[in-house]
């Protein structure tokens, strides 16, 4: 019997590592991460800002001395629970209606998201369509780029409904099970706190 648990472990494991393997040699995450690289190497280097940079412009923004377009990349519901006061909003699955909606290409754009993934993409999008003009918000040192990086600076946030705010601490929220659980597709681990395998709500 104990032969036999030894066994059946050692082809788990081996069943396991083959997984793996196959993950790691996923073209289609390979094609991706190439594409990711592309439209990353559009965006000149001069016009990667950091978090700093970003908040020195939204300074003068808000006071009118810039009209420079503060455009938060992120999905509707991450853009209604909080938002840099003054920010323009275009879902980044939605960069197609960029050029309807920003007619200059000389226009001054400076693109963040949560981090810095999203915003990635459309600033890249953007140099592809012609704007010459546009700033992406990217990490720098141990500071994060886009809101997440905003909140670790300790800048303040608005809403509809709280006005403004300062976030002091950006954590996820408590996780909880859910049916079908491993079944479903989610764009990053542990997104809105649904998480397989627990069963605790924090």
């Amino acid at each position: 019997m104990k032969k036999f648990v030894v066994i059946m472990m050692a082809m788990a494991f081996v069943a396991g590592m083959g997984t793996v393997a196959l993950a790691a040699d996923n073209p289609l995450k390979n094609a991706e991460k190439q594409i990711r690289k592309e439209f990353f190497s559009a965006v000149p280097k001069d016009k990667i800002k950091s978090i700093d940079d970003l908040h020195a412009v939204w300074q003068k923004v808000l006071a009118g001395q810039s009209k420079a377009i503060l455009l938060d990349v992120r999905t509707h519901p991450e853009f209604a629970a909080f938002h840099l006061e003054g920010s323009s909003h275009i879902h980044s699955g939605h960069m197609y209606t960029i050029p309807k909606k920003i007619k200059s290409p000389d226009a001054e754009v400076w693109v963040y998201c949560r981090t810095n993934a999203r915003a990635r993409y459309v600033t890249g999008m953007m140099y592809k369509y012609g704007y010459k003009n546009v700033y992406l918000v990217y990490k720098s040192g141990k500071n994060k780029g886009g809101v997440v990086g905003w909140a670790q600076k300790g800048y303040p946030f608005v809403n509809y409904f709280a006005g403004q705010f300062k976030i002091t601490q950006y954590k996820k929220q408590g996780t909880w099970s859910e049916r079908n659980c491993g079944n479903y597709i989610r764009e990053f681990t542990s997104q809105r706190g649904e998480k397989c395998g627990k069963k605790t709500l924090k």
